[in-house]
């Protein structure tokens, strides 16, 4: 049969390269294909493809068993995992107009999609049956577990809800998508619109380096010969502690901490008063007196009195601390003939004269030696040692951008395990912050996949032939972030739903946090830690007085976390008619808490992606999360103190066996026991805090 002129054209229309299968190494995204224009109908697709799935198990005659209903939900949306995945890291990471107007719509679409098929109620019948039954289906551990997060999850989602209340539940998960992925854009936008220009006299006691990282800055933004400040946190961070410049402290510190806080079209102040309102809703829904109470549910922690209660021992010896630090910073002030109180934007400037004064020790003399290339070559040296991996360095990968990088990773035994992409700079197109994420998950369901794992940082570059050198601050961001990517890496687990992170929010930071103690080891950074000129390894004298200098301004640190998770914690236990002022609310919690003036928030409200953006809001109500894990991550890291060798075999064994391995297979709390062997113990948090001294005299 002969082809239509309109056939011929058909068949020569390109394929979306989101739909066809990638002919790549390791079959990766082919990014240089992909535009945003790729993306709308991709989408479609997928949620087509994962629809239909659905109702195949929805409505498949046979008697519900693991097979047709579980590993059913299991195969389905593969199409969807793939571009999404995509998506949402272009979104993130290498962001434009377009790709963010795509965003609007895909987040109402996402929420159109999914809900349906959470509260669809002869699907969730079918699972109800298996739950009930489970102790006679003659499951493996894994595949318990499963069963009972599916049950979970469908139950959490309002499956079992009457039909009003879904319809009310879907029209609340419609609208939290929208507001969230507002929130997000809202302060992407507040953030690239800011920038200050540095001149010649606005750079005293600024380091070489830095001012380097401002001239390459100014030229991601087009403004070749110039230097400028943005409102990335590893430029606004060094500029507050080394900057003489009081004026222009402050304002960079007002602008940085007033995000998303401008009375302009990005203030998120509304945004918040809804969110907080439609999840009041939605917990009174599924039968809960507020939201906190329905989030912590199905977390570690389980209850809002066991978070404050974690938070407040925490919260008054750091306070205690924060206000005798304070004072002596205050003499400070007046020692130097200066004329007036201590502000929050003198705090790290007037922290760091204070620290070379009681340890001699500043940042600026350790971060010559904290090459960007020699901490990545530190945290894979880490991971060999501790699990036997080896890293080698791809260029045959597609990225999506020229800075990212590509490392195929192998197990001990040679075999292909992950590939681990490394996104270390800032840019105008990237949002603040580092995560980890992945573009694909490991798992063995049908045949061994291999993960894609990502590290999104925010790093300021060197300048032109320069390496990026890292404050300690940005050391320990690598490695945390870097033990999340080994948590996805690392994953050994049959089911997608169990894979890597998967795990409870309070779990989560666990495998971060713990891999943050090997930055920080003597050892280590004898080896790694090298000058980025001369290549001399770091002195010992300045490696003891960097040791003795880690739990000084620990008060500063905690106070700013601690204090922002007890307000996520408020909002989300007091009643929402109560934030409906947000900037009043704030004021009033943190004056009920006592926050010493002159300490911010780590993150004000308004700015607070954590809880509040369509990509962090799992953290609502489980900002603690952080400070649940280290109690954790300080007690975890004492089994390998204890064996008297950071990298002891029998005990990275254990690690990566029962923690970094098993992903969400097991009980979080039976995973950390058959590790440590015993639950853990609370105070070694404030030991390593340096505040258990503080805590035993209040």
């Amino acid at each position: 049969m002969s082809e239509t002129p309109e056939t011929a054209v058909t068949s020569q229309a390109p394929v979306n390269p989101l739909l066809k299968a990638w002919q790549t190494p390791f079959e990766t995204p082919p990014f240089a294909e992909i535009a945003p224009e790729h993306f709308l109908p991709a989408f479609e697709q997928a949620f087509a493809d994962h629809a239909a799935e659905v109702a195949a198990i929805t409505h498949d005659p046979s008697e519900p068993d693991f097979a047709n209903t579980i590993t059913a939900l299991e195969r389905s949306g593969k199409l969807l995992s793939k571009v999404s995945a995509v998506f949402y890291d272009l979104v993130s990471a290498h962001s434009n107009p377009e790709l963010l107007e795509i965003d609007n719509e895909v987040s109402l679409r996402m929420a159109r999609h999914w809900n349906p098929i959470m509260m669809n109620a002869v699907l969730f019948g079918r699972i109800v049956m298996l739950h009930n039954n489970r102790a006679t289906l003659g499951l493996t551990g894994e595949q318990m577990r499963l069963l009972e997060r599916t049950y979970t999850r469908f139950q959490r989602a309002g499956a079992g809800l009457d039909e009003a209340a879904k319809a009310r539940m879907a029209e609340i998960n419609e609208r939290l998508a929208h507001l969230g992925t507002a929130f997000s854009h809202h302060l992407l936008a507040d953030e690239q619109d800011w920038f200050m220009e540095l001149g010649e006299a606005d750079r005293d006691g600024l380091s070489d380096s830095f001012v380097a990282s401002a001239k390459a800055a100014a030229d991601e933004r087009g403004m070749p010969g110039k230097a400028i400040m943005t409102l990335s946190r590893s430029f606004v961070e060094p500029f507050l502690k080394s900057s003489t410049r009081r004026d222009l402290r402050e304002k960079v510190f007002k602008a940085f901490t007033a995000r998303g806080d401008n009375g302009n079209d990005n203030d998120n102040n509304a945004i918040i008063v809804e969110i907080l309102e439609l999840r009041e809703e939605s917990a009174k829904l599924l039968g809960f007196a507020t939201f906190a109470a329905y989030r912590l549910e199905d977390s570690m922690a389980k209850t809002p009195e066991a978070v404050r209660g974690l938070l407040e021992r925490v919260w008054k010896p750091a306070r205690a601390q924060a206000l005798a630090d304070r004072d002596a910073l205050q003499a400070l002030v007046t020692e130097e003939g200066g004329n007036f109180a201590l502000a929050p934007w003198d705090w790290r400037y007037y922290a760091e004269k204070l620290r070379q004064v009681r340890a001699n020790f500043d940042d600026a003399a350790i971060k010559p030696y904290l090459v960007l290339d020699h901490m990545i070559e530190a945290a894979f040296d880490c991971a060999t040692r501790l699990f036997g991996l080896s890293f080698s360095e791809r260029t045959d990968i597609p990225v999506w951008h020229p800075d990212v990088r590509v490392w195929e990773v192998k197990d001990s035994a040679g075999k292909h395990k992950a590939l681990f992409y490394g996104d270390y700079f800032a840019r105008p197109s990237k949002r603040s912050g580092a995560w980890m994420t992945s573009l694909r998950n490991q798992q063995k369901l049908d045949g061994d996949v291999a993960p894609l794992v990502i590290n999104v940082c925010n790093f300021s570059k060197g300048a032109e032939g320069q390496p990026s050198l890292l404050s300690p601050d940005d050391a320990r961001t690598l490695f945390h972030e870097f033990g999340h990517g080994l948590h996805g890496m690392l994953s050994d687990v049959t089911y997608p739903s169990l894979s890597g992170t998967s795990v409870f929010t309070d779990f989560v930071e666990l495998p971060s946090q713990l891999y943050e103690h090997w930055q920080e080891q003597p050892q280590v950074l004898r080896q790694f830690a090298r000058h980025y000129q001369t290549g001399e390894p770091l002195p010992d004298d300045l490696l003891q007085r960097f040791l003795a200098a880690r739990k000084f301004n620990q008060s500063f640190a905690t106070v700013e976390f601690v204090s922002s998770a007890l307000i996520d914690l408020e909002f989300h236990t007091q009643p929402a008619a109560a934030s409906r002022d947000v900037r009043a609310f704030e004021r009033k919690e943190l004056e009920k808490i006592g926050m010493p003036e002159e300490i911010a928030l780590r993150h004000r409200p308004q700015q607070f992606g954590h809880i509040f953006s369509t990509a962090g809001d799992h953290y609502a109500s489980g900002y603690y999360s952080y400070m649940w894990s280290e109690v954790m991550d300080a007690d975890a890291f004492g089994a390998f103190e204890e064996a008297g060798n950071i990298f002891d075999p029998v005990v990275a064994k254990r690690l990566h066996d029962d923690i970094y391995s098993s992903g969400g297979s097991r009980d979080p709390e039976d995973a950390y026991v058959a590790f440590r062997g015993r639950e853990p113990e609370p105070d070694a948090l404030l030991r390593r805090r340096g505040l258990l001294e503080t805590s035993e005299a209040i």
